[in-house]
């Protein structure tokens, strides 16, 4: 199996098997990760919090634990893991390891994440037009306006002039 990292763990989480899927995704040889800890996967923020721990804690408790988040390779880069952790038990009951499998979801989320970011853009697009639109219809408005106001004021200007005429011959009559 090369897509999934699958692999055994002690009761304590030390790696007891490795699988080439393992190795392709971890880039560990089983020769320099058999025995030790599974927690060089994990963040060291991940490390700092006990979150390796706490996933054997539910496993070992429920039977299982599943997590998804970022893990470490060898060479320090991360990838996006959905992990599942099943409990091994002998006859008796008895907690004698865990099954560890790993799934690369980096690709998964890069593209989730495209998915996001598009949508957004699409939203901020789709509001951006129909903030254009309103500003159209005010403008479209503001225009009318203009028009209306234009001939409100030429038609005031027209009976200034009818008073202006009108004051002018009032004043001839008067005169006369």
């Amino acid at each position: 199996v090369r897509d999934y990292a699958i692999f055994a763990l002690d009761p304590e989480g030390h790696v007891r098997t490795w699988n080439p899927g393992a190795q392709r995704f971890k880039g560990y040889s089983p020769d320099e990760i058999i025995g030790k800890s599974f927690s060089v996967f994990y963040t060291p923020e991940d490390i700092a919090r006990g979150r390796p721990q706490e996933l054997l804690s539910t496993a070992a408790r429920v039977g299982r634990a599943e997590d998804e988040g970022w893990r470490v390779r060898k060479d320090g880069s991360r990838f996006w893991a959905s992990v599942l952790i099943t409990a091994l038990r002998n006859d008796n009951g008895s907690l004698v390891g865990f099954a560890k499998i790993t799934r690369d979801l980096t690709e998964r989320r890069a593209s989730e994440e495209r998915s996001r970011r598009l949508a957004a853009e699409e939203a901020a697009h789709a509001a951006s037009a129909a903030k254009a639109r309103e500003l159209e219809l005010l403008n479209a408005r503001l225009q009318d306006q203009a028009v209306e106001l234009e001939a409100q004021t030429e038609e005031a200007q027209s009976l200034a002039e009818e008073v202006e005429q009108a004051n002018e011959q009032l004043q001839t009559t008067l005169i006369e």
